[in-house]
């Protein structure tokens, strides 16, 4: 399993929401994936409450939750289940604004995956 710190499983969950944001913060989960930072993981398992998927975070060492907007819909589910939030990234809280549009910039998908890499330290 991936992990942004040296031994520790870290799990990695987006909103990916109907907007331009839950979209970014689906890439980005996606990259950070990629990058060996923490393995993209089921959140519609956790919105579902089906056990295996809520056991299986508990447990995780870290979790990065990428939600799109400050409605917070992964938050919310992971309060409603009981698993810990190591790091929350708030896309609209990096300045940018949410749309019913899918036009992602490089730019801000990179924004997104620097914001999560620093609650790992880096």
């Amino acid at each position: 399993m991936s992990s942004c710190c040296a031994g520790k499983t870290t799990l990695v969950f987006a909103c990916s929401g109907g907007s331009n944001v839950g979209q970014l913060s689906n890439e980005a989960a996606k990259r950070l994936d990629q990058a060996g930072v923490g393995s993209f993981f089921c959140m519609a398992g956790i919105g579902g409450g089906l056990g295996g998927f809520v056991t299986k975070s508990g447990e995780a060492d870290a979790t990065i939750v990428i939600d799109g907007c400050d409605i917070g819909c992964v938050k919310a589910a992971f309060e409603r289940e009981g698993v810990p939030i190591s790091d929350h990234v708030v896309i609209t809280d990096l300045g940018i604004e949410k749309g019913h549009h899918f036009n992602l910039t490089e730019e801000q998908i990179q924004a997104v995956c620097a914001k999560a890499r620093e609650g790992c330290g880096g």
